[in-house]
Order: C-alpha cells, then structure tokens, then sequence
C-alpha cells in the first residue's frame, strides 16, 4: 500500500461522517490520500477533520484562487491510482452512470481514467429504485466496483438495504486491489459452478433447492477481477450476470448436466471453486406429461446422483487446487472435515443455516475456512462480494 495515491470522494449523505476513518486506515497504511467532496458533504463532515485526516487540502470547488495554475479536477484525476467514491449517494451514482458533471466530485470522476469504487449509502426505497438499480447496472458494466450496502437501521429510520458498509471493510476491498495478488491469476484458469440444480419430475415439476447463485458469481467475478479466465457453470440463478470477457458461461440446469460439463473442463483448469448446490438425488422416472393429482399417495423413487466434488477430487493432480463448499444445519464443522478428506479437497468453505444472514437467497453470507491439516479459520457475516474475496485471497496463499 505504500506510496500508492488514493482519491476518497464523499457525497452528501449522513454516512459521510464514516469516511474519516477509511481515509485514516489508508493513510496509515501508507497511501497518499485527497479528498474530494460535494457542498453538501461538507453539511456532515468538516473541511478541517477530513484535511486533518488526509494531510492534504480538500477539494470541494471547481475553481481556487491558490491552484490558479492547474485545472484541479484533471490534475487530481492523473494523479491518482484508485478513485473511491464513500458514501456514493443516488445523486452521484446518476451522474457518473449518465455523464453528468456539474461539480468538482462528478467533474474529477469523469476524468478518471483508472479503478473507480461506489460505497452505496441512502434510504433502502432509494437504494432498490429501479432507476438507481438501472444505474448501479450501468457502472458495473463499465468495470466500477459497487461495494454493496448491508441491511440495518438508516438515518430515516428505516430497517432495511442501504447502511454504507464499514470503512474497515471498504479498507480491505481497496488494499486487495492494490495488492501485488492484482493480477497473480492472469494465465490462469479457473472451474466455477454457481446455483442449483432442477431434476424433473414431469412436465412441469421437479426436485431443487433454494441457491440463488450469488455466492457462486461472485466467486467468479473475483477471480476475473485477478486476471485469471473463468469457465463458470451454472444451474438456475436469481443473478443477473453480466458481459465480462474473462468469464466463459456454461449450462448445467441438471446435476447430470453440471457433471458432465464440470470433468470434462476441469483437467485444462489450474483449480475449482465448487459452490453450486447440487441436488443429491434425481427421479429414476421422468413423466413426459403432468401427472394427475389424485386421492392416494405418490411415491416417487430416486436414485443418487453423480459426485461431482469426488470425481474431480479423484482426478485432481497435484499443481491444481479443488475447493468444496458445505452447508450444514448440525455436527458442522465434523461433517465439513470429513466431506474436506473424503473428496481430496485443499480447503472446504462451510456456512451453516444456523448462522443469522447466511446460505441460500441472501445477500451477505458467514463463513469458516477449513484447511487440509483441519484449521479452522472463521469470518464474520459480510456480503457475498466480500466473502468471495476472503476464498479467493485463501485461494492464492495456496498457489
């Protein structure tokens, strides 16, 4: 992190009173920092605690009279190695996602040319407007990074999607990119699967399970994010997933579908990340048509289906890296060692639906780590984003 020149921007929203603490992390860690701010940032933080802080002068005007010489927003703009805007309120997000640039902030934004970060803050009506999420859309298509709000009380009062994140997990997002891991994965490539599995029944039903794919796309939209090609599998989603040139989508709506995508692409891959939910057993009779409801019982017989983890465990050699995931309700952390050594695993993630925020259809999710000599190495509940970088970066250490 040392030398490297970080711009925080902040917008006028009341979580601006957090961003002293992130440009303090930055600066003790050794980034040069400059603040830029809208005038209504100002109505939450003062001009003197955020130059205090930064050791630089604040920038909250196009025009100075003692910067006569340069054009403030563009020497600012070439200065900097990452730009990150916290609190992004839905007036910047419009602007930079539109082309506005009517302030010092938006104006220095558009001129930036390198890595950009939105930290969302505002009312969670607000935030889940489908103007602001068309928005949000728009910039994570053009590369920028939305570091996604979490649940919790707002300003208004309101409980629910929109509190800014902390600035120490904002903080640890910035030093991940900054890192020298950037771009350790380029060359690489990497098996993803996300999502669930749909075996069928008749005509129209079938057998599946909750997973909405977040924590699966989010796994592959990190690892993109580190240079590395990704060949992601997936069942049925709840995700939108983006145009991304690094990342190759492939169809495995069935567990016998996912299978034989998955052995046949593994071996021209340097490891897998596993987190699909794959159903665990398949009708052993599919009717063509719906079946008729009718006053006696309906006993259905299923048969097993195909390990995909244990398979790829059985053929993995010893310059590739096998990830699983477990998603257990008891006897956790016994069940998540034994899945970890029967199949031939490097490390295993393991959430519990016991654990408040975690597994299927949620945005944030709670994780242990567990290594192959049976380590344990635990995380708070962060959002699937965050989440995805805490595997990732284990990941790389076992490279």
């Amino acid at each position: 992190m040392k030398s490297k020149r970080v711009v925080v921007a902040i917008s006028g929203g009341i979580a601006a009173y957090k961003s002293p603490l992130l440009i303090r992390l930055l600066v003790k860690s050794g980034c040069e920092v400059k603040v830029v701010t809208t005038k209504n940032a100002l109505q939450f933080v003062t001009e003197t605690t955020l130059r205090s802080v930064s050791k630089n002068p604040v920038y909250s005007e196009m025009f100075h009279d003692n910067n006569a010489d340069e054009i403030e927003h563009i020497s600012i703009a070439d200065w900097a190695d990452v730009f990150v805007v916290a609190p992004a309120t839905a007036n910047i997000i419009g602007k930079y996602a539109n082309g506005i640039a009517d302030d010092v902030l938006s104006t220095t934004l558009l001129a930036f040319t390198k890595k950009v970060f939105f930290a969302p803050a505002m009312n969670s009506n607000m935030y889940h407007s489908p103007v602001v999420q068309e928005n949000i859309k728009k910039l994570e298509q053009r590369g920028v990074t939305i570091i996604s709000p979490v649940k919790g009380e707002l300003a208004c009062g309101y409980v629910g999607d929109g509190k800014m994140v902390e600035p120490q997990d904002i903080f640890e997002i910035i030093k991940t990119f900054l890192s020298p891991n950037n771009q350790i994965l380029e060359r690489k490539t990497f098996l993803v699967t996300a999502g669930a599995t749909y075996e069928k029944i008749d005509a129209v039903r079938f057998i599946g399970n909750y997973s909405s794919g977040k924590m699966g796309y989010a796994i592959a939209q990190t690892l993109a994010s580190y240079g590395a090609k990704v060949k992601l599998i997936v069942g049925h989603i709840s995700v939108e997933l983006d145009n991304n040139p690094n990342i190759e989508i492939i169809e495995g709506k069935t567990a016998e579908q996912m299978y034989n995508a998955a052995v046949k692409l593994f071996p021209c891959c340097d490891g897998a990340i596993l987190s699909a939910a794959v159903a665990d057993y398949t009708p052993c009779a599919v009717s063509d048509k719906k079946i008729k409801k009718a006053d006696q019982s309906l006993t259905l017989t299923l048969n097993p289906t195909k390990d995909i983890l244990a398979s790829l465990g059985k053929i993995k050699t010893d310059k590739q890296r096998l990830v699983g995931f477990a998603l257990e309700t008891d006897n956790e952390i016994e069940n998540a060692k034994k899945k970890l050594h029967n199949k031939n695993l490097d490390f295993i993630v393991l959430n519990s639906l016991s654990d408040k925020g975690a597994g299927f259809a949620t945005p944030t999710n709670k994780i242990t780590i567990i290594d192959k000599d049976e380590s344990l190495l635990p995380f708070p509940l962060k959002t699937k984003k965050e989440v995805a970088l805490d595997i990732v970066n284990h990941l790389i250490s076992k490279l």
